[in-house]
C-alpha cells in the first residue's frame, strides 16, 4: 500500500516527515483531499524511468516481430509529417 501524507504536515513538519514514510516507498502527498504529488527517492525514480524505457523497447521489438510496423527511413517519416 502507498503511503500518503497531508501537504499541511509537510509544510509543517518538512522533509523529515517525509523521509520516515519514504523508507516504504513513494509517499502521496494530499492537498485539498486529492492526490497532488508523488515523492520518492531519486534513485528509484531513475530505476522507474529506466525500466520504463526498457519495457518500451521490448514492446516495440515484439510488434516488428509480429509485423505490426515495418521499418521506415528518417526522411519517409519527416515527409509524412509535412504531409
Amino acid at each position: 500500500m502507498i503511503a500518503t501524507m497531508p501537504a499541511q504536515v509537510v509544510k509543517r513538519r518538512g522533509m523529515s516527515a517525509l523521509n520516515e514514510q519514504l523508507k516504504n516507498g513513494p509517499v502521496w502527498v494530499i492537498a485539498n483531499n486529492t492526490p497532488k504529488y508523488v515523492v520518492l527517492f531519486a534513485d528509484d525514480f531513475r530505476r522507474m524511468r529506466h525500466e520504463a524505457f526498457v519495457n518500451g523497447v521490448l514492446e516495440s521489438e515484439a510488434e516488428y516481430r509480429a509485423g505490426l510496423s515495418t521499418p521506415t527511413t528518417v526522411a519517409e517519416i519527416m515527409t509524412a509529417f509535412d504531409e
